[in-house]
């Protein structure tokens, strides 16, 4: 319902819309105000980790310049709850016969497309991932290779070259069943064969421990000034002479930030956020402890404070 006004009726009356012709009807007189009018709203609300693939959406996806047809061919989809009945059905088998050449490539992206959802990235790196995964398939058939560790490598890839790592085990976690060791192996595959049989510099970047520090915190839930003062620590620490990873020294630092803040975060709260070992992470932290005067902001936490911290 809706106020405008009638020509019929000579004043501002209540209208009323009937979506199913599209008329805009006069709730005093009945005149049809305005007939077959477009409806701009959708006809249905969908939420798409509850539709089960049956998202009754009748259009397709934008085009895609990675696929044969750009990814605008038309496909019939099945009825609902008769896909047996529609495979066997005349239509159903001249739909099989037409084989879509990118097929193996559509389910590629969409494990990838899946794996970023999971991972919160955003779609430039899906994007970047989709295309150095076409690049690999192009260029050299993957059958007898595990292709999850193959698509999980492509997104570690494509995280590395848009500045926005994640760690091989958050890559792994997500990753249909492919180990550290398999997406290993298979990122040397993609590098070697693109640098060497290709001839195409695969620019990745160096890994820094600021890179993972606020992710790293917000999962922690750390204050804003935990933060920074995390922050300002890893870049100090990457003057010092030690041989960790950048993930280890971030978690280390992470643990020496909230052993000195009121909150104070148990050691394994940190080893689960940032996948870390408990045994690393005190490592790294041993390392860490005869520099902490030089590292730690003196606006965040005193020298009597830092001799309280417990010795490694």
């Amino acid at each position: 319902m809706a106020d405008t006004y009638c020509r019929d009726c000579g004043k501002q009356t209540e209208v009323v819309f009937d979506h199913a012709a599209g008329d805009t009807i006069c709730s005093e007189c009945g005149l049809v105000l305005e007939a077959h009018s477009i409806d701009e709203t959708s006809e249905w609300r969908t939420f798409a980790n509850e539709s089960n693939d049956n998202d009754p959406v009748r259009v397709g996806g934008p085009y895609n310049p990675l696929l044969t047809d750009g990814g605008l061919s038309t496909v019939i989809s099945k009825p609902n709850g008769s896909s047996g009945e529609f495979l066997s059905s005349s239509l159903g088998k001249w739909q099989g016969r037409g084989a879509n050449p990118d097929r193996n490539l559509i389910q590629a992206f969409k494990s990838i497309a899946i794996m970023s959802d999971r991972l919160g990235l955003v779609t430039t790196i899906k994007d970047r991932a989709n295309e150095i995964y076409k690049k690999v398939e192009d260029q050299k058939p993957l059958k007898g290779r595990n292709l999850d560790a193959i698509l999980a490598a492509c997104l570690y890839i494509a995280c590395r070259q848009e500045n926005k790592p994640r760690t091989v085990k958050e890559i792994c976690s997500v990753a249909n069943g492919a180990t550290k060791k398999e997406i290993g192996r298979a990122k040397e595959f993609i590098v070697k064969l693109l640098e060497g049989e290709m001839g195409q510099s695969v620019e990745m970047g160096a890994i820094h421990a600021a890179d993972y520090m606020r992710r790293f915190c917000s999962n922690l839930g750390m204050t804003n000034q935990e933060v920074k003062a995390a922050q300002e620590v890893v870049l100090k620490s990457e003057e010092l002479d030690i041989r960790r990873s950048p993930i280890s020294i971030a978690a280390a630092v992470i643990y020496i930030i909230t052993q000195l803040s009121s909150d104070k975060k148990p050691l394994k709260d940190i080893s689960v956020a940032t996948r870390v070992a408990e045994g690393t992470i005190k490592n790294s932290y041993k390392d860490l402890y005869p520099h902490l005067l030089k590292i730690i902001p003196s606006w965040f936490a005193k020298e009597e404070d830092l001799k309280n911290l417990c010795h490694p």
